[in-house]
């Protein structure tokens, strides 16, 4: 038996058999010259297999099922890149310059693509290299008339372990028999992993040595919860995981029952609770698990797999989710484009520090045209439902007059255009800069509601780079300055008389649930599938005992102690 730690990414646990699929390495590439006159039939060669690919895209989009959003829009983006009039034209001129085979230009142009995105400091574009080469394969493969085996093919229940799993065959893969993924790359935001958080299959990415470790129907636990994957583990230990997995679903039965009842403490302390979206389709989902509304939906992800969006596919893909949640509020985060997510048609655009750059508002600020579109969408959605909007990285008071200026001329451009909106759209701002909590009093004078970026502000205050693995036990949330930077936003928020919310990955995190309701957090907002367990801590919980908690952290000096204190009161209820 031997254990094996890497990155969870996606939760769950599983046990079975081994798949080793190493079928998405690359192609031996043929090389060789190519007469001028063969120029026209080179190029028909590349354009039918163009098509070839793209008609496999398009026969995997549209079919209902549990993360098609999340599939749809991986898919939406290889037809854009097998599209990309500079990457034809790359491949035209070097077949005409070099004479040689269609495939060594396509090979040779599309590497060139993967290396530059790769030697990006912004981790978002080298997971969009991923992307490239697989379309550059899938291209290979036709050109080659090589048929690979493909995870649509299984017929039985497995484990699949790779090196690297290209976001198409993700697609592709037969979910109901994709028991678990083991990757040796990939990071926590790939497709791969998004795909696999909405197909609710645990995954472990990042141990590098595992299609070494691990052999053909080997016997494998993966527990997604925690990165760990064990190999040929005793008969004692999968009984264990057994007993493990029997008591989480029974867990989870028991929090589903939860779903239509209130989160609400023991002594009648009520809060909300909602979700945290980045597609219209993950709607279904936050309903299935209880959600009260969309506390943060991030309209950058609209934008960063396809570049620019026009108006009318922000005001759809809006519209849709408004409709969908029937009557509960939905909470719009303007465009946090940024830092380490940059849409493709602004990819050229390099700061030293990105994420003290040219982000979130800024960006908004910066690029008015494209900021009034979002808004216009956003405001002729609002008639299908409850809608709030919410600008991101705030940090003064200037930033939010100048974005709530923006959103009159909006207005102005809607009515001069017969468009209907709401006149009862909430507008705050998100607190994820230190600055911004510090002047919360100011802000708030300005705003209806304030939403906490717990991960940002962690990032900000404890000048962490929470993507550096070198610096990630720097990342503490329970820092004793971002408990009091919270706590001094919610007392501001309240003299005011607005609420307060927090959408970081803080707010789902069931430990930290006492904590802030004892700081006086009015809504959590979270990755869906966290809300009946939240929800379930939250109603066995006594507000006094929350508030006298909370009381007694704030008087700690340092996130080691603070912990400590968590653990003991915990052991205590």
């Amino acid at each position: 038996m031997k254990k094996l730690t890497g990155v969870p990414v996606s939760k769950g646990i599983a046990i079975g058999k081994a798949l080793l699929f190493l079928d998405a390495d690359f192609p031996e590439i043929p090389r060789f010259r190519i007469e001028s006159n063969q120029i026209d039939e080179e190029w028909a060669r590349f354009l039918a297999a163009v098509n070839e690919v793209k008609e496999n895209v398009k026969s995997l989009r549209g079919v209902q099922e549990s993360g098609a959003g999340e599939r749809d829009d991986i898919l939406n983006a290889h037809l854009l890149m097998l599209e990309d009039v500079e990457f034809h034209a790359q491949i035209k001129k070097q077949l005409e310059d070099n004479l040689e085979n269609i495939e060594g230009a396509v090979w040779g142009v599309g590497h060139e693509f993967y290396q530059m995105l790769m030697a990006s400091p912004v981790s978002y574009l080298r997971e969009r290299a991923v992307d490239i080469a697989d379309v550059t394969k899938q291209i290979l493969n036709i050109l080659l008339n090589i048929k690979k085996y493909s995870l649509a093919d299984l017929t039985e229940d497995v484990i699949v372990v790779t090196r690297e799993l290209p976001p198409s065959e993700a697609v592709a893969m037969n979910k109901r028999h994709v028991k678990a993924l083991v990757m040796g790359a990939g990071s926590q935001t790939s497709h791969t992993a998004i795909l696999a958080k909405a197909f609710e299959i645990p995954a472990v990415f990042g141990i590098s040595a595992i299609v070494e470790e691990v052999a053909q129907d080997d016997t494998l636990i993966v527990d997604g919860d925690v990165g760990e994957v064990i190999i040929k583990p005793t008969a004692k230990k999968i009984e264990k995981y057994r007993e493990i997995i029997a008591q989480a679903s029974e867990k989870k039965h028991g929090q589903e029952a939860l779903r239509d009842l209130p989160a609400e403490t023991m002594d009648g302390y009520r809060v909300i609770l909602n979700a945290n979206i980045e597609f219209p389709d993950e709607v279904e989902q936050a309903l299935r698990y209880g959600a009260e509304g969309i506390g943060l939906y991030r309209s950058e992800f609209l934008f960063l797999n396809t570049g620019h969006v026009g108006e009318e596919e922000q005001f759809q893909a809006y519209a849709s989710v408004l409709k969908a949640m029937e009557g509960k509020p939905v909470t719009i985060r303007t465009i946090d484009v940024g830092g380490d997510k940059i849409p493709l048609n602004f990819r050229t655009i390099e700061e030293k520090n990105p994420l003290l750059g040219l982000r979130a508002i800024r960006f908004s600020l910066a690029h008015p045209e494209l900021f009034k579109a979002q808004l216009r969408a956003i405001l002729r959605a609002s008639v299908f439902g409850v809608v709030k909007i919410m600008f991101p990285m705030i940090s003064g008071l200037t930033e939010l007059e100048e974005a709530l200026s923006m959103l009159e001329e909006a207005k102005k451009e809607c009515r001069k255009k017969r468009q209907a909106f709401s006149n009862n759209i909430d507008v705050g701002c998100m607190i994820e800069i230190p600055a911004a909590a510090v002047i919360a009093d100011i802000l708030a004078e300005k705003s209806k509601f304030f939403s906490l970026g717990a991960n940002d502000l962690v990032q900000y205050s404890l000048a962490v780079d929470r993507n550096n693995e070198q610096v990630g036990n720097l990342s503490q949330p329970f820092h004793p300055a971002i408990l009091r930077l919270i706590k001094k936003t919610i007392d501001d928020a309240h003299s005011a008389g607005i609420k307060v919310a927090m959408c970081g990955e803080l707010a789902g995190d069931p430990a930290a649930a006492p904590v802030l309701l004892g700081l006086g957090l009015d809504e959590f907002s979270m990755s869906a599938s966290q809300i009946p367990l939240v929800k379930q801590i939250i109603r066995k919980a006594n507000s006094e005992k929350c508030r006298a908690l909370a009381k007694k952290i704030l008087t700690r000096k340092s996130a080691k102690e603070v912990e400590i204190l968590m653990k003991e009161e915990d052991s205590q209820s």
